[in-house]
């Protein structure tokens, strides 16, 4: 499947978390330990907001590891507010517009998971896009067309009720062709002032997913680490799988959950999909 990384709070240069940390983002690209594959080399993509309220999108087709241009860009551009993305494709093709993360407007998504069967309920799925974005979908993934759905129900006005009611859509599609098990997600989705992930699968056996440990507290624990002088105390990061094997650090999202990361208290709570 797919690895992935969200980073909140105090502006910093990308590769601090995409390439510096011993199982960085770039090395799950080759060595991920808690994904489907080990390896994932069909595209990456880095999303990052600066000054404008639309972000910026970084995407190729190219391997994480092997891309020069993504050391560069990730050593000098800073954000306070990104999402990063190593693909391992699930049957669509291995090109730059099915990279994530995905962009609309103010808008970004990114997912590890997949729709069972994709192909035998696209049709339906399609036809409920709101026909004032369709024109906007580009590539072929299902992960794609997963936000566009969630941008029809709402997404813009509470998004935990659009990814509810899509995950909905998508088991309610699935049931009626008799597919078992259809949905398995772990995604992220932001407008860049709130942060929202999602883990669930219908099978109840989601892909791994972890938030680091507030700041305040990982300083107690490591009082000589730089990197956690400079933080905010608002500084949250969610990953696909751990960026070290520093004790105390990631506290893996329960299964069935959704998380809200924004300014004051963070929030976690039951994740279950409408129909």
């Amino acid at each position: 499947m797919c690895r992935w990384l969200a980073y909140s709070g105090s502006p910093i240069a990308l590769d601090t978390f995409l390439l510096e940390p011993e199982h960085s983002l770039i090395d799950q690209s080759l060595h991920a330990r808690m994904g489907v594959e080990t390896t994932n080399g069909d595209g990456f993509g880095v999303g990052w907001y600066g000054e404008d309220p639309e972000p910026t999108l970084y995407r190729s087709i190219s391997p994480a590891w092997n891309d020069r241009n993504l050391r560069e860009l990730a050593a000098h551009v800073r954000s306070g507010l990104f999402l990063a993305h190593i693909r391992a494709s699930t049957g669509t093709a291995v090109q730059q517009t099915n990279c994530h993360p995905f962009r609309h407007g103010c808008w970004l998504w990114m997912h590890n998971g997949l729709i069972r069967e994709f192909s035998t309920i696209k049709r339906e799925l399609v036809m409920a896009v709101d026909p004032g974005l369709f024109a906007a979908i580009e590539g072929s993934t299902d992960s794609e067309l997963m936000f566009y759905l969630a941008l029809s129900l709402g997404l813009a006005d509470d998004p935990i009720t659009a990814v509810e009611r899509m995950a909905g859509m998508v088991e309610e599609a699935a049931e009626r062709h008799g597919i078992e098990n259809p949905l398995q997600m772990s995604l992220a989705t932001t407008n860049g002032e709130q942060l929202w992930v999602f883990r669930y699968s219908t099978e109840q056996r989601s892909r791994s997913l972890f938030y680091s440990t507030h700041v305040r507290t990982l300083r107690e624990l490591y009082p000589d680490d730089p990197r956690l002088e400079a933080a905010s105390d608002e500084t949250r990061l969610i990953v696909s799988e751990p960026l070290s094997d520093l004790a105390g650090v990631w506290n893996e999202i329960p299964e069935s959950s959704c998380g809200i990361v924004q300014a004051g208290q963070d929030e976690l709570r039951p994740f279950r999909p409408r129909r």
